[in-house]
Protein backbone atom coordinates (compact mmCIF):
# COMPACT_ATOMS: atom_id res chain seq x y z
CA UNK A 1 0.00 0.00 0.00
CA UNK A 2 3.06 2.48 0.69
CA UNK A 3 4.17 1.34 -2.16
CA UNK A 4 1.66 2.60 -4.45
CA UNK A 5 1.05 5.72 -2.30
CA UNK A 6 4.60 6.14 -2.69
CA UNK A 7 4.24 6.20 -6.42
CA UNK A 8 1.23 8.73 -6.60
CA UNK A 9 2.97 11.43 -4.67
CA UNK A 10 5.94 11.00 -7.00
CA UNK A 11 3.87 10.99 -9.92
CA UNK A 12 2.13 13.81 -8.91
CA UNK A 13 5.16 15.75 -7.92
CA UNK A 14 6.73 15.34 -11.81
CA UNK A 15 3.48 16.39 -12.98
CA UNK A 16 3.68 19.44 -10.88
CA UNK A 17 7.18 20.37 -12.28
CA UNK A 18 5.76 20.47 -15.43
CA UNK A 19 3.41 23.28 -14.29
CA UNK A 20 6.43 24.62 -12.32
CA UNK A 21 8.19 25.31 -15.24
CA UNK A 22 5.38 27.37 -16.40
CA UNK A 23 5.23 29.58 -13.34
CA UNK A 24 8.80 29.82 -13.36
CA UNK A 25 9.21 30.81 -17.17
CA UNK A 26 6.05 33.32 -16.35
CA UNK A 27 6.84 34.64 -13.40
CA UNK A 28 10.59 35.42 -14.63
CA UNK A 29 8.99 37.60 -17.63
CA UNK A 30 7.14 38.95 -14.64
CA UNK A 31 9.94 39.88 -12.23
CA UNK A 32 12.11 40.69 -15.45
CA UNK A 33 9.61 43.74 -16.31
CA UNK A 34 8.89 44.72 -12.96
CA UNK A 35 12.68 44.78 -11.36
CA UNK A 36 13.69 46.77 -14.61
CA UNK A 37 10.88 48.98 -15.74
CA UNK A 38 9.09 49.09 -12.31
CA UNK A 39 5.79 47.78 -14.25
CA UNK A 40 3.34 45.51 -13.00
CA UNK A 41 2.58 43.82 -15.56
CA UNK A 42 -1.29 42.06 -15.78
CA UNK A 43 -1.62 41.55 -19.22
CA UNK A 44 1.23 39.12 -19.02
CA UNK A 45 -1.02 35.96 -19.31
CA UNK A 46 -2.43 37.44 -22.57
CA UNK A 47 0.91 37.09 -24.18
CA UNK A 48 1.04 33.41 -22.69
CA UNK A 49 -2.28 33.21 -24.43
CA UNK A 50 -1.05 35.05 -27.88
CA UNK A 51 2.21 32.82 -28.09
CA UNK A 52 0.01 29.37 -28.12
CA UNK A 53 -2.63 30.81 -30.79
CA UNK A 54 0.17 32.14 -32.60
CA UNK A 55 1.53 28.83 -32.84
CA UNK A 56 -1.80 27.33 -33.58
CA UNK A 57 -2.52 30.14 -36.38
CA UNK A 58 1.03 29.61 -37.68
CA UNK A 59 0.24 25.58 -38.46
CA UNK A 60 -3.12 26.06 -39.58
CA UNK A 61 -2.44 29.18 -42.56
CA UNK A 62 1.21 28.37 -43.11
CA UNK A 63 1.76 24.57 -41.99
CA UNK A 64 4.73 25.46 -39.29
CA UNK A 65 5.21 23.11 -37.12
CA UNK A 66 5.69 23.56 -34.01
CA UNK A 67 9.47 24.11 -33.47
CA UNK A 68 9.20 26.59 -36.45
CA UNK A 69 6.73 28.32 -33.83
CA UNK A 70 8.65 27.95 -30.85
CA UNK A 71 11.21 30.38 -32.59
CA UNK A 72 8.70 32.78 -34.46
CA UNK A 73 5.14 32.51 -31.88
CA UNK A 74 7.48 34.70 -29.31
CA UNK A 75 8.98 37.36 -32.41
CA UNK A 76 5.22 37.87 -32.98
CA UNK A 77 4.63 38.26 -29.73
CA UNK A 78 7.81 40.39 -28.89
CA UNK A 79 6.81 42.52 -31.92
CA UNK A 80 3.64 42.96 -29.98
CA UNK A 81 5.20 44.10 -27.00
CA UNK A 82 7.03 46.66 -28.70
CA UNK A 83 4.04 48.69 -29.99
CA UNK A 84 2.10 48.27 -26.25
CA UNK A 85 5.65 49.42 -24.50
CA UNK A 86 6.05 52.28 -26.98
CA UNK A 87 1.95 53.48 -27.38
CA UNK A 88 1.43 52.20 -24.07
CA UNK A 89 3.69 51.81 -21.12
CA UNK A 90 6.55 54.31 -21.23
CA UNK A 91 3.96 56.69 -20.05
CA UNK A 92 3.41 54.95 -16.85
CA UNK A 93 7.46 54.76 -15.99
CA UNK A 94 7.05 57.74 -13.27
CA UNK A 95 3.93 57.16 -11.86
CA UNK A 96 2.41 55.02 -9.53
CA UNK A 97 2.57 50.94 -9.88
CA UNK A 98 -0.79 51.10 -9.34
CA UNK A 99 -1.48 52.78 -12.80
CA UNK A 100 0.16 50.38 -14.48
CA UNK A 101 -1.51 47.47 -12.95
CA UNK A 102 -4.78 48.72 -13.79
CA UNK A 103 -4.00 49.64 -17.87
CA UNK A 104 -2.39 46.15 -18.41
CA UNK A 105 -5.40 44.78 -16.59
CA UNK A 106 -7.66 46.48 -19.02
CA UNK A 107 -5.61 45.62 -21.94
CA UNK A 108 -5.78 41.81 -20.59
CA UNK A 109 -9.37 41.72 -20.79
CA UNK A 110 -9.91 43.79 -24.00
CA UNK A 111 -7.25 41.36 -25.50
CA UNK A 112 -8.90 38.39 -24.38
CA UNK A 113 -12.34 39.48 -25.58
CA UNK A 114 -10.97 40.23 -28.78
CA UNK A 115 -9.63 36.69 -29.56
CA UNK A 116 -12.61 35.33 -27.67
CA UNK A 117 -15.16 36.68 -30.18
CA UNK A 118 -12.84 35.80 -33.19
CA UNK A 119 -11.81 31.89 -32.09
CA UNK A 120 -14.94 31.19 -29.95
CA UNK A 121 -14.66 30.50 -26.34
CA UNK A 122 -14.00 27.22 -26.96
CA UNK A 123 -10.18 25.73 -26.59
CA UNK A 124 -8.54 24.92 -30.31
CA UNK A 125 -6.11 21.20 -30.53
CA UNK A 126 -2.77 21.54 -30.83
CA UNK A 127 -0.61 18.07 -31.81
CA UNK A 128 2.29 16.98 -30.21
CA UNK A 129 5.39 16.94 -32.77
CA UNK A 130 6.10 13.86 -33.95
CA UNK A 131 9.45 13.72 -33.15
CA UNK A 132 8.20 14.13 -28.94
CA UNK A 133 5.71 11.12 -29.09
CA UNK A 134 5.81 8.23 -26.90
CA UNK A 135 6.63 7.98 -23.31
CA UNK A 136 9.20 7.24 -20.74
CA UNK A 137 8.40 4.52 -17.43
CA UNK A 138 10.23 5.55 -14.88
CA UNK A 139 8.87 3.01 -12.69
CA UNK A 140 6.84 5.05 -10.93
CA UNK A 141 4.79 6.78 -13.74
CA UNK A 142 4.80 6.90 -17.68
CA UNK A 143 6.07 10.51 -18.55
CA UNK A 144 5.16 11.68 -22.02
CA UNK A 145 8.40 12.64 -23.78
CA UNK A 146 6.98 15.70 -24.52
CA UNK A 147 6.88 16.70 -20.99
CA UNK A 148 9.84 15.70 -19.98
CA UNK A 149 11.07 18.02 -22.62
CA UNK A 150 9.11 20.55 -21.50
CA UNK A 151 10.89 20.01 -17.72
CA UNK A 152 14.18 20.29 -19.64
CA UNK A 153 13.92 23.11 -21.72
CA UNK A 154 12.13 25.43 -19.75
CA UNK A 155 14.90 24.95 -16.90
CA UNK A 156 17.37 25.84 -19.38
CA UNK A 157 15.69 28.53 -20.53
CA UNK A 158 15.37 30.52 -17.16
CA UNK A 159 18.97 30.04 -16.49
CA UNK A 160 19.94 31.01 -19.20
CA UNK A 161 17.59 34.54 -18.87
CA UNK A 162 19.22 34.47 -14.67
CA UNK A 163 22.71 34.26 -16.77
CA UNK A 164 22.05 37.21 -19.13
CA UNK A 165 20.62 39.58 -16.66
CA UNK A 166 22.76 39.19 -13.82
CA UNK A 167 26.19 37.83 -15.23
CA UNK A 168 26.80 40.02 -18.53
CA UNK A 169 27.63 43.39 -19.72
CA UNK A 170 23.89 43.85 -21.33
CA UNK A 171 22.42 42.76 -18.34
CA UNK A 172 25.05 45.23 -15.79
CA UNK A 173 23.46 47.80 -18.47
CA UNK A 174 19.66 47.06 -18.12
CA UNK A 175 20.43 47.39 -14.17
CA UNK A 176 22.38 50.64 -14.77
CA UNK A 177 19.45 51.80 -16.84
CA UNK A 178 16.67 51.35 -14.34
CA UNK A 179 18.94 52.64 -11.75
CA UNK A 180 20.07 56.08 -12.89
CA UNK A 181 19.05 56.43 -16.60
CA UNK A 182 20.34 59.53 -16.90
CA UNK A 183 24.04 58.65 -16.15
CA UNK A 184 23.63 55.59 -18.50
CA UNK A 185 22.19 58.36 -21.50
CA UNK A 186 25.55 60.28 -21.07
CA UNK A 187 27.28 56.99 -21.66
CA UNK A 188 25.49 56.87 -25.16
CA UNK A 189 23.13 54.19 -24.82
CA UNK A 190 19.79 54.84 -25.65
CA UNK A 191 17.66 54.12 -23.30
CA UNK A 192 14.62 54.41 -23.96
CA UNK A 193 15.04 51.56 -26.66
CA UNK A 194 16.57 49.77 -24.28
CA UNK A 195 13.94 49.45 -21.87
CA UNK A 196 11.12 48.75 -24.89
CA UNK A 197 13.76 45.89 -26.20
CA UNK A 198 13.16 44.57 -22.35
CA UNK A 199 9.70 44.75 -22.17
CA UNK A 200 9.17 42.63 -25.73
CA UNK A 201 12.19 40.04 -23.96
CA UNK A 202 10.05 39.97 -20.86
CA UNK A 203 6.29 39.16 -23.15
CA UNK A 204 8.40 37.13 -25.78
CA UNK A 205 9.40 34.91 -23.02
CA UNK A 206 5.76 34.15 -22.17
CA UNK A 207 4.87 33.42 -25.65
CA UNK A 208 7.84 30.66 -25.51
CA UNK A 209 5.74 29.44 -22.63
CA UNK A 210 2.61 29.86 -24.45
CA UNK A 211 3.78 27.59 -27.50
CA UNK A 212 5.01 25.00 -25.08
CA UNK A 213 2.14 24.62 -23.28
CA UNK A 214 0.06 24.82 -26.32
CA UNK A 215 0.34 20.62 -26.78
CA UNK A 216 -0.47 20.02 -22.93
CA UNK A 217 -3.50 22.54 -22.37
CA UNK A 218 -6.41 23.41 -25.13
CA UNK A 219 -5.27 26.85 -27.05
CA UNK A 220 -7.89 28.62 -25.10
CA UNK A 221 -8.51 32.28 -25.24
CA UNK A 222 -8.82 31.99 -20.87
CA UNK A 223 -5.63 29.88 -20.54
CA UNK A 224 -3.38 33.40 -19.87
CA UNK A 225 -6.37 34.53 -17.00
CA UNK A 226 -6.07 30.86 -15.57
CA UNK A 227 -2.87 30.83 -14.60
CA UNK A 228 -1.53 34.74 -14.60
CA UNK A 229 -3.01 34.73 -10.73
CA UNK A 230 -1.19 31.72 -9.59
CA UNK A 231 2.23 33.49 -11.26
CA UNK A 232 1.22 36.63 -9.79
CA UNK A 233 1.79 34.50 -6.20
CA UNK A 234 4.84 32.81 -7.48
CA UNK A 235 6.55 36.41 -8.21
CA UNK A 236 4.88 38.05 -4.61
CA UNK A 237 7.05 34.70 -2.53
CA UNK A 238 9.90 34.80 -4.81
CA UNK A 239 10.52 38.64 -4.27
CA UNK A 240 8.76 40.91 -6.70
CA UNK A 241 11.30 41.78 -9.13
CA UNK A 242 13.43 38.67 -8.27
CA UNK A 243 14.83 36.75 -10.95
CA UNK A 244 16.37 34.02 -9.19
CA UNK A 245 13.59 33.71 -6.94
CA UNK A 246 10.65 33.79 -9.69
CA UNK A 247 12.65 30.27 -11.22
CA UNK A 248 13.17 28.46 -7.82
CA UNK A 249 9.82 29.62 -6.16
CA UNK A 250 7.88 28.81 -9.28
CA UNK A 251 9.61 24.99 -9.54
CA UNK A 252 9.14 24.44 -5.89
CA UNK A 253 5.84 25.79 -5.91
CA UNK A 254 5.06 23.57 -8.90
CA UNK A 255 5.91 20.58 -6.76
CA UNK A 256 4.44 21.32 -4.48
CA UNK A 257 1.22 21.92 -6.06
CA UNK A 258 1.89 18.41 -7.18
CA UNK A 259 2.13 17.04 -3.72
CA UNK A 260 -0.98 18.35 -2.44
CA UNK A 261 -2.79 16.59 -5.20
CA UNK A 262 -1.41 13.20 -3.82
CA UNK A 263 -1.91 14.05 -0.25
CA UNK A 264 -4.84 16.24 -0.21
CA UNK A 265 -6.35 17.23 -3.58
CA UNK A 266 -9.25 19.36 -2.09
CA UNK A 267 -6.22 22.26 -0.81
CA UNK A 268 -4.53 21.39 -4.48
CA UNK A 269 -5.82 24.19 -5.56
CA UNK A 270 -5.13 26.91 -2.72
CA UNK A 271 -1.82 25.57 -1.04
CA UNK A 272 -0.09 28.15 -3.57
CA UNK A 273 -1.67 30.93 -1.94
CA UNK A 274 -1.73 29.88 1.58
CA UNK A 275 2.12 29.65 1.11
CA UNK A 276 1.98 33.45 -0.69
CA UNK A 277 -0.15 34.46 2.77
CA UNK A 278 2.29 32.64 5.33
CA UNK A 279 5.56 34.35 3.42
CA UNK A 280 4.02 37.73 3.40
CA UNK A 281 3.73 37.23 7.07
CA UNK A 282 7.05 36.21 8.31
CA UNK A 283 8.94 38.03 4.97
CA UNK A 284 7.01 40.78 3.68
CA UNK A 285 9.76 41.36 0.76
CA UNK A 286 9.63 37.68 -0.38
CA UNK A 287 12.42 34.62 -0.48
CA UNK A 288 14.34 36.36 -2.19
CA UNK A 289 13.40 40.05 -2.46
CA UNK A 290 15.72 42.73 -1.02
CA UNK A 291 15.41 45.00 1.73
CA UNK A 292 14.10 48.74 0.63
Amino acid sequence: MFELDLNLILGQMVLGLVNGVFYAILSLGLAIIFGLLGVINFAHGVFFMLGAFAAYLLAQTLGIGYWGALLLAPLMVGALGLVVEVALIRHLYRLDHLYGLLLTLGLALFVEGFVRIVFGPQGLPYEVPPSLRGAINLGFMVLPYYRAWVVAAGIVLCLATWFVIERTPLGAKLRAATDNPQLVQAFGINVPVMLTLTYAAGVALAAVGGVMAAPIMSVDPAMGTSIVIVVFAVVVIGGMGSILGSIVTGLCLGLLEGLAKAVFPQASSTVIFVAMVIVLVLRPRGLFGKMA
